[in-house]
């Protein structure tokens, strides 16, 4: 079997898709990765938001996010399909372990010790420089190299979740299609919540775990489908943790 048939091989197998889309344990991941993909893209959101803004029409806005959002598709398309080739060796693990525990520190850090950075658009005001077709494109090249910025973590927290790409690719596609659909919602829905934010790092955290417990000196293997009911279980605590922290208290009489 040739290398290209080893990574991308299982996304054109019909059997592997039949079992997926027929499975309700399979959905209820692809659900948990959806979840997670809108939560941890929000910022992804603002920036391409930011960054489709120096376009002159809403026409050719959203034409950009067009042609952006179907370069996340195949760009998700290749990563997953590498990551789920990498994700077997074990220093793969260990590293990818290490660094989904970093964001989750680097997360808690900031919002506890320090202020998050300034975001410079310095690509955004090359982009405003130039006229015409030339700042089109110049918006379009700056949407996919952000989105495979941000991809990368989702595509790790993904395959950490899910071994099996068709599972990993449906739950990224949705999640990017709802992250753009509905990022302002999503963002409503966070400062109405704000416990969901530390949520999804603490999941992150979880998650590393998950990965790390996986390398053969250890062996510790969490089926997808008990730790995907486990991210929907915790979604569910904190939000009903929030409406009962803000539930009013009744006066005694």
């Amino acid at each position: 079997m040739s290398l290209l048939q080893q990574l991308y091989g299982p996304f054109f197998d019909f059997e592997n898709w039949k079992m997926v889309v027929t499975s309700g344990q399979d959905w209820l991941i692809i659900l948990s990765l959806v979840m997670m993909e809108c939560l941890l893209s929000v910022d992804n959101a603002v920036v391409l938001a930011a960054q489709t803004r120096v376009l002159p029409t809403l026409r050719e806005q959203e034409e950009s996010l067009f042609y952006g959002i179907w370069g996340s598709y195949l760009f998700r398309f290749v990563v997953i399909g590498i990551g789920t080739y990498l994700i077997h060796f074990w220093e793969i693990k260990a590293l990818g372990a290490a660094y989904l525990m970093y964001m989750s520190y680097r997360f808690f850090h900031v919002k506890f010790f320090g202020k998050k950075p300034i975001h410079k658009q310095k690509k955004q005001r090359v982009a405003s420089k130039l006229t015409g077709r030339k700042r089109f494109w110049a918006v379009v090249a700056q949407i996919e190299f952000t989105d495979i910025v941000f991809s990368i973590d989702s595509v790790l927290a993904a395959l950490a979740v899910s071994s099996n790409p068709v599972i990993v690719l449906i739950g990224g596609l949705i999640g990017i299609l709802c992250m753009r659909g509905i990022a302002e919602v999503i963002m409503k829905l966070m400062r109405k919540i704000p416990e969901l934010e530390p949520m999804a790092y603490l999941l992150i955290a979880v998650i590393a775990v998950k990965l790390f417990l996986t390398v053969p000196a250890i062996d510790i293997e969490i089926s997808s489908g008990a730790f995907g009911t486990f991210i929907l279980v915790i979604f569910a605590a904190t939000i009903a943790i929030h409406f009962l922290r803000r539930k009013p208290k009744t006066k005694e009489k």
